[in-house]
């Protein structure tokens, strides 16, 4: 592992940056469907603080990946108000502040991995980007120098997922929006991933929003933990994790860490 440098919210100078990189006041998602409408989020109200890592957890259908799509400016609330970087969706997303990673890596089966941390960089605007790395040196961040010239089909799951990574931060974003991206790795990859995710979000400073299934996942990874309801998805409780910086495997075996799951498992429980 690499030594970690904290970058976390409270070191963020909040004269150049937002206190909050996201707030959300009110939102609301209903979907038109042949059967009718159904309500997918109700008066989601919570902030995110700016350069903070917080993971959303709740049962099927309680609309986490509709957040992270609200957020993104792929799906337009029904109702409410989403603000991005001071900004709208729309906006952040028209000046690439916001990098998205999916469960699946989606990366371009005749482009090297290099070719495809690049691609963000041959679309739009072309002086709208500046980035800080360069494709090859965000490789090397997620831990795969040497690979640049390696096709997906080349790569092991874990690795064409460090790609997706590098492709999202080639852009600078000052937001990483993942949804699940881990959840269809084994158990020792996932963890080892895990652990790299957190010292690309300390060596960074993006603010991570982080979907997923697990519990000792979002326990082990965030700052905090925000669970929602179900039918329709609405905000249920917010858990600060107070395990500090850095993490390692040390972490999980804390008295502190299994209390916490075990405090979430009761809140989706209820949920």
């Amino acid at each position: 592992m690499i030594a970690m440098t904290s970058t976390k919210a409270s070191d963020i100078d909040m004269s150049i940056a937002p206190l909050n990189a996201v707030e959300l006041d009110g939102v609301s998602v209903t979907f038109s469907t042949d059967r009718g409408e159904v309500n997918a989020l109700a008066g989601i109200t919570h902030n995110l603080t700016a350069g903070g890592f917080t993971s959303l957890i709740g049962p099927s259908g309680c609309g986490k990946s509709t957040l992270l799509r609200v957020v993104a400016d792929l799906i337009a609330p029904t109702a409410g108000r989403a603000t991005v970087l001071d900004d709208t969706p729309h906006n952040a997303r028209e000046h690439r502040k916001i990098g998205f990673v999916f469960q699946d890596s989606t990366l371009l089966p005749w482009r090297t991995a290099l070719q495809n941390v690049s691609l963000p960089l041959e679309v739009g605007p072309k002086n709208q980007v500046t980035p800080t790395r360069s494709p090859k040196e965000l490789l090397e961040l997620v831990g795969l120098g040497g690979r640049e010239n390696a096709y997906p089909h080349e790569l092991s799951g874990g690795m064409r997922q460090r790609v997706a990574i590098a492709r999202a931060l080639v852009t600078d974003p000052a937001i990483l929006l993942m949804d699940e991206p881990f959840g269809a790795l084994d158990e020792i990859t996932r963890d080892r991933l895990n652990e790299e995710l957190l010292r690309i979000w300390e060596s960074t400073g993006t603010t991570v929003v982080f979907v997923t299934h697990s519990i000792a996942e979002a326990v082990f990874l965030s700052e905090e933990v925000v669970v929602l309801k179900a039918h329709p998805g609405r905000l249920h409780e917010v858990v600060d994790i107070d395990l500090g910086y850095p993490r390692g495997p040390h972490t999980r075996v804390e008295p502190n860490f299994s209390e916490l799951c075990s405090q979430l498992r009761m809140l989706l429980e209820s949920a």
